[in-house]
């Protein structure tokens, strides 16, 4: 019963050990990782791809290393700006490693480097600007705590492929000054943007009132040079009536044929108008010897008429 108890176990010795060296000498290696393996504690190279390896059982042991871009959130910490402002900060790091071996063996552990690396960085960038800038220039922040951050991990065989700030918290009675100097801008900006507005309303204005005063002159210099033209048209309708009413006036004159007692009586008419008019002063025409004849042409006129004696009578009068 002995030697059967004691051959069962070393059937079950083997056993564990045959799968022992069998999960030792073929090993899987996961999409996104490699494998580093040490033969008595030496690099043997080249570096295992993913998929099936093999290995000398007992000889080999392989470390498996994440090439994949991974991010680190590293904690919140306090530093302290060019101007004495102590500010929380919070940063996470995308890194990748590049070269498997050198992140094993430059390094003793990549992953707590980094991290260190990070907060010194941090501190550094900090420390060379202000608040206003750190607050407002994460951007140019990113760039150089990854720029500097490069310089180093390079020589272990990981990248930095970007950083980013997740927080940049100043202390409450800074978060309130900063509150009332933006409420100060708003006001301000408020201020001189209603000022600006009133300026150009009072701008608009006066070109209103300059365009009607224009506008109104022009009215009354069109009205004046149109109440011209009419005056000047009824001027030369007015010229022209009388021109023609000589002209009718004389024609008829002259188609009538006047002769010299028919002037006398016309020049003997305008006399007793004159004589009728209320001026106290006659005027009496220079030439004299025209109203003579025109008089003596009037005596003869009437001498020849028929006077009343002569009316014949009727048989039945005496």
């Amino acid at each position: 019963m002995d030697l059967g108890w004691i051959s069962v176990a070393v059937f079950a010795v083997i056993v564990i050990l045959a799968v022992v060296t069998l999960l030792r000498t073929v090993v899987v290696i996961q999409q996104g990782t490699v494998g580093v393996v040490r033969r008595l504690g030496q690099l043997q190279r080249p570096v295992r791809p993913p998929g099936i390896t093999f290995l000398i059982p007992y000889f080999d042991q392989m470390v498996v290393v994440d090439i994949r871009e991974t991010p680190r959130t590293g904690d919140r910490q306090d530093v302290i700006t060019r101007d004495n402002v102590s500010v929380a900060v919070n940063a996470t790091i995308f890194s990748q490693v590049v070269d498997a071996e050198r992140a094993l063996f430059d390094v003793s552990n990549y992953f707590v480097a980094v991290d260190q690396l990070s907060r010194t960085t941090l501190r550094a960038v900090f420390g060379s600007m202000s608040l206003d800038e750190a607050l407002s220039q994460r951007e140019q922040i990113n760039a150089q705590l990854q720029t500097q951050m490069e310089t180093v991990t390079d020589k272990w065989g990981i990248r930095i492929n970007r950083i980013e700030i997740v927080d940049i918290v100043p202390p409450g009675q800074i978060l309130q000054a900063m509150a009332l100097q933006k409420q100060a801008d708003q006001e301000k900006r408020a201020a001189i943007l209603q000022s600006e507005g009133q300026q150009q309303s009072a701008i608009n204005v006066a070109e209103g009132q300059k365009q009607a005063v224009i506008k109104q002159a022009e009215g009354e210099r069109e009205s004046q040079i149109l109440r011209a033209e009419g005056q000047k048209q009824a001027a030369i309708l007015e010229a022209e009536g009388r021109s023609q009413a000589i002209a009718t006036v004389y024609n008829s004159i002259h188609e009538g044929k006047p002769d010299a007692s028919l002037l006398a009586i016309l020049q003997l008419d305008t006399l007793s108008k004159f004589a009728a008019s209320n001026n106290s002063k006659v005027l009496v025409p220079y030439e004299s010897a025209a109203l003579l004849g025109a008089a003596q042409a009037l005596r003869t006129i009437l001498s020849e008429a028929p006077s009343s004696d002569s009316v014949p009578v009727g048989p039945n009068k005496t």
